[in-house]
């Protein structure tokens, strides 16, 4: 059902829905930029419609709400184990079309790439998602070419129209809170882009030759292995473990899953000193294949949904959109060379 609402019946849903969810948007941070006087866009907790960042990317990905960048498992002294108590509110997070995309590539690896993960499943369950249409595109996305750039895998949608919002609500809990709250009832079609600046055509003969091309050396002298791409990256999932100790004697203290990148050192070091892919073009070549050859293999999509954050993190300007338009002139390379 679609609803017209404006500001106040906006905030008067969201302060309803706030009583059992916690709500999480992008939302400028005044300050707090990578750079002097500079502010960020990203993920946080709102109260009001007024928050939200509509007109501009997240320079972050919305995955820190639901697979938090250092989460604690269980608590352990040299007798007990205590799992740490699980968030007891649930989370609505509001998202553009390829994050919700990502949000399957997510599910896929902590659900069904074997055993269900236990920790991520008991968030999960508890979040609800709201598309934020998409009027135009944002500066480096590709979300059309990689075919994120509609979604209806929403609880409910919403997009500004004048001074006021546009919804289309799929979530029984909350029809009769906008059927209250609404201006009037109205079909409704979430705003999506047609076209982007940025194209990406990823060649249909790519195959596992394409590790053999030079275009990867580019990287060795460019990347400075800082991982920023895997960070801000919605379809990142890797992680490390780490053990902090309260006492000298290591035997009381907690478990924490934190956030791990293929492109820093030390991620692919092995027992014995052996350390697999030390070139950062390898790690490039790693990192890139994965998200646009292997998974797709596996799953029958890509894993890059096109948001373009990579490209926007870089500080050494390195594109990703442009790496994957190089792979036709890889894969030509490395056919001639055969």
């Amino acid at each position: 059902m679609g609803y017209e609402l404006n500001a106040e019946g906006m905030n008067q849903i969201l302060g309803e829905l706030s009583k059992e969810y916690k709500i999480y948007a992008p939302k400028c941070f005044i300050g707090g930029g990578r750079f002097s006087d500079t502010d960020c866009i990203r993920y946080g907790e709102i109260k009001t419609v007024e928050e939200i960042e509509f007109d501009k990317k997240s320079e972050y990905s919305f995955k820190e709400v639901l697979n938090p960048i250092s989460e604690t498992l269980f608590f352990f002294t040299e007798d007990t184990i205590k799992e740490a108590n699980p968030e007891t509110k649930g989370a609505i997070v509001f998202l553009r079309s390829c994050d919700l995309h990502a949000l399957l590539r997510m599910d896929e690896m902590y659900l069904e790439n074997g055993p269900e993960d236990y920790y991520y499943k008991r968030l999960r369950e508890k979040m609800k998602f709201v598309l934020m249409g998409c009027s135009q595109g944002f500066e480096n996305c590709f979300c059309v070419d990689m075919g994120t750039n509609i979604s209806d895998n929403y609880d409910f949608s919403i997009d500004r129209s004048g001074d006021g919002f546009k919804v289309d609500c799929k979530w029984d809990e909350a029809a009769s809170l906008f059927a209250k709250a609404a201006v009037k009832e109205e079909a409704v079609t979430p705003e999506y882009v047609t076209e982007t600046a940025v194209r990406v055509q990823i060649p249909e003969n790519l195959d596992a030759r394409i590790i053999g091309s030079q275009m990867w050396r580019e990287y060795d002298g460019r990347c400075v292995n800082c991982g920023r791409c895997n960070f801000v990256c919605p379809t990142c999932t890797c992680f490390t473990m780490q053990d902090l100790y309260y006492s000298e004697n290591g035997k009381v203290g907690e478990r924490r899953r934190v956030w791990a990148s293929c492109m820093v050192d030390g991620y692919s070091d092995v027992a014995g000193g052996g350390s697999y892919r030390q070139k950062n073009g390898d790690r490039m070549r790693f990192k890139v294949l994965h998200k646009v050859y292997d998974y797709k293999k596996r799953t029958g999509h890509h894993m890059c949904v096109g948001c373009g954050r990579c490209d926007d993190i870089c500080p050494e300007y390195i594109s990703y959109s442009n790496c994957i338009n190089k792979l036709e002139a890889g894969m030509k390379e490395v056919t001639d060379n055969e």
